[in-house]
């Protein structure tokens, strides 16, 4: 598409479709290494329902309950391997609205982006045995032998979760690069960021225990003041 004049309402859904057409062809060949793989990542997703109650089973009581697992497994997969794909091509859909000293923040913002969502899959990961551990331990004289079809849409959704609330340190940058806000706003608002990232890490979180909550509270606000810091220095704004 051009950069520089406007394009049609057709235009601008030929160009959805094609990156459409991309991010699926991408999902397609990481979730096919995914489901290469499903053995070691069913292990890994597995290890901390073991931890938090050892000696217990899991069950399947449908038919088809082990196969669905297979493909969330694999597109889980897919979904991670093909996070930079997927976010080229947002980017790219969106990078000719931009002005040109605007689109110079692409490969900073995809990694970041990246990154991220990464590192908010592996701290929900880590998290993930403890809010068992509270979870199935409510009343002691219960067997916890788990559907494994539950188990996964659980844990899954989980990680999904935090990888996605871990992108907003990249949205904010964004909002400063434009102008919308700068770093003296973000620091002067830090009471309703407090009160904002609190309400969603009670939401995300699923135990609702004080540990837990502040166990992704605090790296959460941890990024809201990294990120001030980094407009300041970068944007000087």
């Amino acid at each position: 598409m051009s950069e520089d004049k406007p394009q049609p309402i057709l235009a601008h859904l030929d160009e959805l479709r094609k990156r459409i057409i991309r991010i699926g062809i991408a999902l397609a060949i990481t979730s096919t290494v995914g489901l290469i793989f499903a053995n070691p990542l069913t292990n890994i997703l597995e290890e901390p329902y073991r931890r938090a109650a050892p000696g217990n089973t899991f069950q399947a009581l449908e038919a088809g309950e082990e196969f669905g697992v297979l493909m969330r497994v694999a597109f889980f997969g897919g979904v991670i391997l093909a996070s930079p794909v997927i976010l080229y091509q947002i980017w790219a859909f969106i990078s000719p609205a931009l002005h040109k000293n605007e689109r110079k923040w692409v490969v900073p913002l995809v990694t970041s982006f990246v990154l991220l969502f990464v590192g908010g899959v592996l701290f929900g990961y880590w998290l993930l045995p403890r809010a068992l551990e509270v979870l199935l331990n409510i009343f002691p004289d219960v067997r916890n032998d788990l559907r494994i079809g539950p188990y996964y849409s659980f844990v899954l959704r989980l990680l999904l979760a935090f990888g996605v609330v871990f992108q907003f340190p990249v949205f904010l940058y964004a909002t400063a690069a434009v102008g919308a806000v700068t770093s003296r706003q973000l620091a002067s608002g830090r009471r309703w960021a407090v009160l904002v990232i609190t309400i969603a890490a009670a939401a995300i979180t699923p135990t609702g225990d004080p540990i837990t909550l502040a166990a992704m509270a605090v790296p959460l606000y941890l990024l809201y003041e990294a990120t001030i810091w980094v407009i300041k220095l970068t944007l000087r704004r």
